[in-house]
């Protein structure tokens, strides 16, 4: 009996060990799921400042520039594209960052013609609210960089604990999931032709 009662601490010590291991494992795979999520709700943050800002930029442009409706439409037309997409942060995958990324970046491409045509009108230009409006979208465009970099950066360390031995098999087991990178915009790697 004295053998059998050993024995049964030895295995409920193992048991035991086994518990705290993959319970520990588990508690670390969902803390990096939380970061990556937080990290995501920061980039719609940003995103969302940025959009915020796009209708008194519209606004204070069409005051000087009235003939450049179709630049105009276009600002407004991307920013609800782009307000519209959006990406479950449990399921951030490849495909649905390429969405919402090509969603931002047509309206970043419109923002760029908007402020283009800018140069055509000094009056607008001199306008103190333009300027300020014009400041506060160049940190918003920064703060986005930034804020992709971090999610980029915390998504890696997620997937790299769910893709290692042995919490890949856990991960497997218990739904974690890998997340998706944002990437360069194609053509990115390009330099841009230059003109005189």
């Amino acid at each position: 009996m004295k053998k059998t009662g050993i024995v049964l601490i030895i295995i409920g010590v193992i048991v035991l060990g086994m518990i705290i291991w993959i319970k520990g494992m588990y508690n670390g795979m969902v803390d990096k799921q939380e970061e990556v999520e937080s990290a995501w709700s920061q980039v719609e943050n940003v995103y969302q400042r940025r959009a915020d800002l796009i209708p008194n930029l519209v606004a204070t442009v069409k005051g000087y520039a009235t003939h450049e409706q179709e630049t105009l439409t276009g600002v407004v037309n991307a920013r609800a594209k782009a307000t519209q997409i959006t990406v479950d942060p449990k399921n951030i995958t490849e495909e649905s960052l390429a969405k919402y990324q090509a969603a931002q970046g047509e309206l970043s491409q419109a923002l760029g013609k908007l402020l283009a045509i800018t140069e055509n009108y000094p009056d607008l230009k001199a306008n103190q609210n333009f300027s300020q409006l014009q400041a506060q979208l160049e940190g918003t465009e920064n703060r986005i960089t930034v804020e992709r970099q971090k999610f980029n950066a915390v998504a890696k360390i997620y997937n790299t604990e769910i893709r290692q031995f042995p919490s890949n098999i856990f991960a497997g087991m218990f739904g974690f999931e890998r997340k998706g990178y944002f990437e360069a915009n194609a053509g990115a790697n390009e330099a841009p032709k230059v003109e005189f």
